[in-house]
């Protein structure tokens, strides 16, 4: 809850920029975000986290029986969206859930990181990720839908604005700056029409609240120019497809506790183990990462994207690559995650599959370039596979109970529920592909 000078200074924030609606901002399990919007008089019933909406509408959230919630801003993330609109500026707010009687409620997304993340510092750590995001932008069609057209035809790091979507995307990320939001860089991605921004280091639940912003930003200011923004993870066969890279370290004490002087290639006891965590979990926690039945179509050979569990020192194909600013400050470049994943839940599993190898001990395999590996010799040295669909990712998750237990029983479920219904619906239904291969032939 805001303390009287941030309630005071957001006030004054408000004000002088004309503020006349309120957004308060969260997620559903499935990390669509959801907003409650109020007028800028009930600013400080909001704050009071006086501000109810029914639960039962949300998916993942409470039953009928239990639907009253209420919304706690987080003071941190109150910001004036940037954009011209028709009206005037509106400003929004990244909440919790709250039970009415005031104690967190399960099954919201940002409480269980906070209660992950609770753990981390317990260890005496704290989690620092900077994600990599990467989208298509398409064109839309004379009646305003969205398309796979693109008249893009640039390529990776391609510097001329070779069409306006790489303006676009310096408008996006002027806002996003705008906002208070340090962009590391920003660059044309390999696909045609496909762009990437990359975030700062930064504390785990910032990223995640900045990923919920970006993510709004990207679809606005797409919207604006005209086009249409999407973070589906592999929106056109035959090309690469859209993923979300996470450089992850542990600080302790302000240090990089991957940083070990001596350590071969100078990642310490800490940064191994941590590592060791990560591979160990990576089939259990693809569900979380890679939520969508899409998602598995990113996860095939020959498009950038890993497919084997292990890593490596340089070769990016891998699921995670050690990187380094000279040996100084590495880092685990997790290369699996998709930007379709709900933020708060994915670092939520991915820091408790770190805190497992802290835990236990575990030692990661010996550094592989799997990719050069025939399957009998990645059989032989035990390397395993990311899951190869949503209905194989979703028996994987339930085997693992370390991530089951970061996110916690009502959002596991839910989750599994959800994913249940969408595998379902996707495994019956008759695809234009099946007509094409069978009607005329059978």
């Amino acid at each position: 809850m805001a303390n009287e000078a941030d309630r005071n200074e957001i006030f004054k924030r408000a004000d002088a920029a004309g503020v006349r609606q309120v957004g308060l901002q969260f997620t559903d399990v499935l990390g669509v975000a959801k907003t409650v919007t109020v007028p800028v008089d009930l600013l400080p019933d909001a704050l009071d986290g006086n501000v109810p909406f029914d639960g039962s509408s949300i998916q993942g959230f409470a039953r009928v029986e239990e639907a009253d919630m209420f919304l706690q801003p987080d003071p941190g993330t109150f910001v004036v969206f940037p954009w011209v609109s028709a009206g005037p500026p509106t400003a929004r707010f990244i909440c919790d859930i709250r039970r009415p009687d005031t104690t967190p409620y399960p099954g919201c997304p940002r409480t269980a990181l906070k209660r992950v993340l609770a753990a981390v510092r317990e260890r005496g750590f704290s989690l620092r990720v900077a994600p990599e995001v990467e989208f298509f932008l398409f064109d839309r069609d004379e009646r305003g839908r969205a398309t796979t057209r693109t008249e893009d035809q640039a390529g990776y790091f391609d510097l001329a604005p070779v069409d306006r979507g790489e303006q676009v995307r310096q408008d996006m990320v002027g806002l996003l700056e705008q906002m208070g939001i340090r962009v590391a860089a920003s660059h044309h991605e390999v696909a045609p029409g496909q762009h990437e921004i990359d975030l700062a280091p930064q504390d785990a639940l910032m990223a995640a609240d900045q990923l919920v912003t970006l993510r709004t930003v990207v679809r606005e200011v797409a919207r604006q120019a005209g086009l249409h923004a999407t973070f589906m993870p592999k929106p056109v066969a035959g090309i690469n497809g859209s993923g979300l890279h996470l450089h992850c370290h542990l600080e302790q004490d302000g240090d990089n506790a991957f940083f070990g002087v001596d350590a071969p290639d100078s990642l310490s006891s800490v940064g191994r183990a941590f590592l060791a965590g990560l591979l160990h979990h990576a089939a259990g926690f693809s569900l979380v990462t890679n939520p969508l039945v899409n998602s598995y179509k990113r996860l095939v050979p020959g498009y950038e994207a890993p497919i084997y569990i292990g890593w490596s020192r340089r070769s990016r194909s891998p699921m995670v690559r050690l990187a380094t600013d000279r040996g100084q400050n590495p880092r685990l470049e997790l290369r699996s995650p998709d930007p379709a994943c709900n933020p708060y839940l994915a670092l939520s599993a991915i820091a408790a599959a770190g805190l497992d190898g802290l835990a236990t001990g575990m030692e990661p395999p010996a550094a592989q370039n799997v990719h050069r590996l025939r399957e009998a010799e990645r059989v032989e040295l035990g390397i395993g596979r990311l899951p190869a669909s949503l209905d194989e990712a979703i028996a994987r998750f339930r085997e693992d109970g370390v991530v089951q237990e970061a996110l916690g029983a009502e959002l596991s479920q839910s989750l599994t529920d959800a994913k249940r219904i969408e595998w379902d619906v996707y495994r019956t239904a008759v695809h234009p592909w099946e007509i094409d291969q069978y009607l005329s032939v059978y």
